[in-house]
């Protein structure tokens, strides 16, 4: 059985033929929310939505794990993990340089989940 990937699941979401609407307008199927869900779930965590917070923030649009340790009193290992449940969640991706990784937003990813908790208006589907 092969389980879909946090990419997979964000380009479902932003398939036109799959076009959804927020919560107060109508519900989700078993797909959209199975596609949501992992990435509200990584932000359930106060630590991961400092780190996603920090990564959002950091000017050129990315920043390396070695600036973002230092703010935190937890192991590199623990860093790490946190950082892995974003990248599978679909929230950030990273790239190897050296011996660091540098961290950056997946474009979309906050704007998708926003709109999922939009009051007044559909969400438009991105082409």
């Amino acid at each position: 059985m092969v389980m879909p990937t946090a990419s997979s699941d964000l380009q479902s979401l932003t398939d036109t033929n799959n076009a959804w609407e927020p919560l107060t307008r109508g519900p989700l199927d078993p797909q959209q929310a199975g596609a949501f869900a992992p990435m509200f779930k990584a932000l359930g965590d106060p630590v991961r939505l400092r780190l996603l917070s920090m990564i959002a923030s950091a000017g050129g649009g990315e920043v390396c794990v070695c600036d973002l340790t230092g703010s935190f009193a937890l192991t590199g290992p623990t860093i790490s993990h946190h950082l892995k449940v974003l990248r599978e969640a679909g929230l950030v991706d990273s790239d190897r340089r050296g011996t660091w990784v540098y961290y950056r937003l997946v474009p979309g990813a906050l704007t998708l989940m926003g709109g999922l908790l939009e009051l007044d208006r559909a969400v438009p589907v991105a082409a």
